[in-house]
């Protein structure tokens, strides 16, 4: 990746805006990155970011079959991302970066060939494609590549705003919003930290079937942080927000002093929070980011390379009830604009809404081209990878329980006793035994049906099973949040969401018997 960071504590605003992304940040790329840098400004750039001849992708994909396969793919990628970061008030960073290459693969059976060069240019692409072959090196049986034809995707992404239209100084503008609202919020907000990043992805994928696809999407990321103190106490409050949007999403969908106020709230709110107490317990999940507990202990689980591989709590369940009846999961990429919004999947999959659990019955796994070969199921179009440099693997895009028909606030007035969680902070789960633990980061104790004082320490520990058969009520108010998915060593963009839940019976960790 061609990035810079440059040290800005002591630089004027001006002098930030000046070595900025205008080009100060910019160091020595090559003119091919430079040229496509210049393509993505053009109003009528979409799908021209990667200019790579059809007939050289087409003789890439009979390299890599040379030695035999079933399934050769070539997935190219252009990245120009910015990241601006602020700290007690003062920018202190800004990284401008261009990032491109190509992935090849080569699928032989139950066996993956890949290789990826960082150079996008005839000669590299035909290495990389003969070192991916070597995976069927002892396979005499070859296929003929499909010609390739140029294919259309639906979009789900709209654009207003052109990130490369917008001056730098209404980044910096938004940022010192939201940095304003929080220190307003209270005396006892002592530091904020406030992070922008957008990125301009462009992708041209071509494949053994026939396949030639090109889209380009862009994204923002924009990140709150707040530490209230008040003596020795300190809590850390936060807000994200993401979608693949122009700089619209200030416009109509994302308030930086909405953000800040609600993270400073959950900063002073918690100061004054009790240990938690342990044991089994009722648990109320407040709507949006709560969802992030289902996307790990039962998202996870449904990813089908572990299917395939015949591990995992949901092997063989498939039309088998494994849920309380209330509970419905989806995944879908097609939400307008959502962060884990795909217009089709790193293999060329459409994007597609997938209902994995209906009213407690399992209908299906998450797949990519090779776990769907594998289970002889459709593919779904969740075959997601971190970028040219890693291969495709099962993924979840936008993930959420769908809404019922309980009232939140009936759900918590018919909770006797129990843990009213706001927010979860960090969490993980082994996607064989689907074992779950997650800290949760804004927790009430609920008493006699209301939430009352906030505790700290808390921590989720169950299993998916556990999960989905407990859930006994769902509320109508389905809500998101937005976070970043790990897996095999890759990250991805992924959207989480639900309604409020009541889960009977979790197992609650804390610091107090």
């Amino acid at each position: 990746m061609s990035n810079k960071i440059i040290p800005l504590r002591n630089i004027s605003r001006r002098k930030f805006l000046e070595m900025s992304m205008k080009g100060g940040l910019l160091i020595a790329a090559t003119p091919a990155l430079l040229s496509n840098l210049a393509s993505c400004k053009r109003a009528d750039s979409r799908g021209t970011a990667i200019a790579v001849d059809k007939s050289i992708l087409a003789g890439v994909i009979g390299k890599a079959l040379e030695r035999g396969g079933d399934f050769a793919d070539v997935y190219l990628e252009n990245r120009i991302s910015r990241e601006i970061s602020m700290e007690e008030s003062v920018f202190n960073s800004g990284v401008y970066g261009i990032r491109q290459g190509a992935g090849i693969r080569v699928i032989c059976g139950e066996k993956t060939g890949f290789a990826y060069t960082d150079v996008i240019d005839e000669e590299s692409l035909m290495r990389a494609a003969e070192i991916a072959s070597y995976v069927a090196r002892n396979n005499s049986e070859k296929i003929t590549p499909v010609d390739l034809s140029l294919a259309e995707r639906k979009s789900y992404v709209t654009v207003k705003r052109p990130l490369e239209e917008i001056a730098d100084e209404k980044r910096i503008e938004i940022m010192q919003r939201a940095d304003q609202a929080a220190l307003d919020y209270s005396h006892k907000i002592k530091m904020t930290s406030i992070s922008y990043y957008d990125q301009f992805r462009s992708r041209v994928i071509a494949n053994s079937e026939g396949l030639y696809l090109k889209d380009e999407l862009p994204l923002i990321m924009f990140i709150v942080n707040t530490l209230g103190q008040e003596g020795a106490r300190r809590h850390m409050g936060r807000q994200r927000e993401s979608y693949h949007s122009g700089f619209e999403m200030f416009d109509n969908k994302v308030s930086p002093e909405a953000m800040a106020q609600n993270a400073a709230r959950e900063s002073v709110d918690m100061l004054v929070a009790e240990d938690s107490p342990a044991g089994t317990m009722d648990v109320v999940m407040e709507n949006g980011w709560g969802g992030v507990l289902v996307h790990e202990a039962v998202g996870h689980p449904l990813e089908a390379d572990n299917i395939a591989r015949e591990i995992g709590a949901f092997t063989g369940k498939v039309g088998k009830k494994v849920a309380a009846e209330c509970f419905t999961m989806v995944d879908d990429g097609t939400i307008p604009n959502f962060r884990g919004t795909i217009n089709f999947d790193d293999e060329g999959t459409p994007a597609q809404k997938n209902v994995l659990i209906e009213n407690g019955v399992l209908n299906g796994y998450m797949t990519d081209i090779l776990s769907a070969k594998q289970l002889d199921m459709k593919r779904t179009g969740n075959g997601r990878r971190q970028s040219y440099r890693h291969i495709p693997i099962p993924r979840m895009t936008n993930t959420f329980i769908q809404k019922g028909d309980d009232k939140p606030e009936d759900i918590l007035a018919s909770t006797k006793k129990g843990l009213y969680v706001q927010s979860l902070g960090g969490g993980s789960v082994n996607p064989v035994t689907g074992q779950f633990n997650f800290t949760c980061r804004e927790a009430y104790i609920i008493e006699n049906g209301k939430k009352t004082k906030p505790v700290r320490g808390a921590t989720l520990v169950g299993s998916c099973m556990d999960i989905v058969s407990n859930i006994d009520a769902v509320g109508d108010d389905l809500d998101f949040g937005v976070g970043f998915c790990g897996k095999a060593g890759q990250t991805a963009e992924v959207t989480v969401g639900q309604p409020t839940v009541r889960i009977r019976g979790i197992n609650v960790g804390g610091s107090r018997a």
